[in-house]
């Protein structure tokens, strides 16, 4: 292959959409599940297993769960691919937290079934907010 071949490819990769979406961390043997999202799906599936490797996830029940059983009882999944198309202008990170909030409506991820935390509604950060602003007044 000569250099101009050479740089058309390196062109057409660097020009290729990435897949984004969302994945879980099984642990097969309690089922709980850790649901996330990433525009790079691989890249973040990588680096999820990397901080558990490095015992530095940032989900410390997970990281626990993680370093007792080992990754052998640990599975990763895809739940949803999306690769956007070249045509349409979309808003890839509305796009993408959409496709996560749906997953964790349906797995419910929380507590004894699995790892993530609930997020906080508007209201629920406002009055954290203002409960914080009271108590250093």
């Amino acid at each position: 292959m000569n250099k101009e071949d050479q740089k058309k490819l390196k062109k057409e990769y660097q020009h290729t959409p990435l897949p984004m979406g969302v994945f879980l961390i099984r642990n097969v043997v309690t089922d709980k599940v850790f649901v996330a999202a990433g525009r790079n799906l691989q890249g973040v599936i990588n680096r999820h297993r990397f901080q558990l490797i490095a015992g530095s996830h940032p989900n410390k029940s997970l990281q626990s769960d993680w370093s007792q059983l080992g990754s052998q009882n640990f599975a990763f999944e895809i739940l949803e691919e999306f690769i956007p198309p070249d045509a349409y202008q979309i808003d890839e990170a509305s796009e993408l937290a959409f496709m996560e909030e749906m997953w964790l409506e349906k797995l419910q991820p929380y507590a004894e079934r699995g790892y993530n935390e609930r997020k906080l509604s508007r209201e629920e950060k406002l009055s954290r907010i203002s409960a914080s602003r009271l108590s250093e007044s």
